[in-house]
């Protein structure tokens, strides 16, 4: 018997990387996972693995920064299965002109959206759920960058991963009491898509000594 059985998990970002990592273990563990991103062929690709293996997930495409995409896809998961008992907040990016010399405004609406407003509308989206059951977990990505700030990483994205364990830590202040827990991982630098975004090229072989999606799953 898994130890998730019963339990429903909403994964965002769940089409590559740490979010697919994550909604293979949740699903191996017994959950009914709801897949999240803005490409409805990835997460399809990830339900079809999770099936085959005996577990089940649903796809609900959206855009994390779209606040009413992001409180329908809850309301949903809510309507169809009467809870929802944990939330993988794990939608985010980067951008290439990261650097003081190259940023430009939209850039930083970019990434502090993507990253910090979008987890912000995942978390505000499922709390009212989880207080009405006394219960739940909410477990943000975060970032190295987001306890220290990283030139790799940028200031923007340093800044909106340093937002992300702020809301943590409010969450746990003012929810407690709902049986709500709130946790934030901090990985180091990890093989996932967003290192395609870095203004210097990864090579094969720096990625294969890194953290692996699976590790942080």
């Amino acid at each position: 018997m898994g130890q998730l059985n019963g339990k429903v998990a909403w994964v965002t970002g769940a089409g590559s990387g740490i979010g697919e990592a994550a909604a293979l273990a949740l699903a191996a563990e017994g959950a009914l996972v709801v897949l999240t991103g803005r490409r409805a062929e990835p997460l399809e690709s990830v339900a079809r693995r999770i099936s085959a293996a005996g577990g089940r997930a649903e796809v609900q495409t959206g855009d994390m920064m779209d606040s009413a995409r992001v409180y329908a896809i809850a309301a949903q998961i809510e309507k169809a299965h009467g809870r929802i008992d944990i939330l993988i907040n794990n939608a985010g990016l980067n951008i290439q002109k990261r650097s003081w010399a190259d940023l430009t405004p939209e850039g930083v609406d970019e990434i502090v959206r993507a990253n910090l407003s979008g987890a912000f509308y995942a978390s505000l989206a499922v709390l009212p759920a989880m207080r009405r059951q006394k219960d739940g977990l909410l477990i943000h990505t975060s970032s190295w960058a987001g306890r220290f700030h990283s030139k790799v990483s940028g200031t923007v994205y340093s800044a909106a991963k340093h937002g992300v364990v702020a809301m943590s830590y409010g969450i746990n202040l003012e929810e407690f009491r709902h049986g709500i827990r709130s946790t934030v991982i901090c990985p180091a630098e990890v093989a996932t898509p967003i290192l395609d975004k870095r203004p210097v090229p990864v090579t094969p072989e720096e990625r294969a000594r890194l953290l692996q999606p699976e590790d942080l799953a």
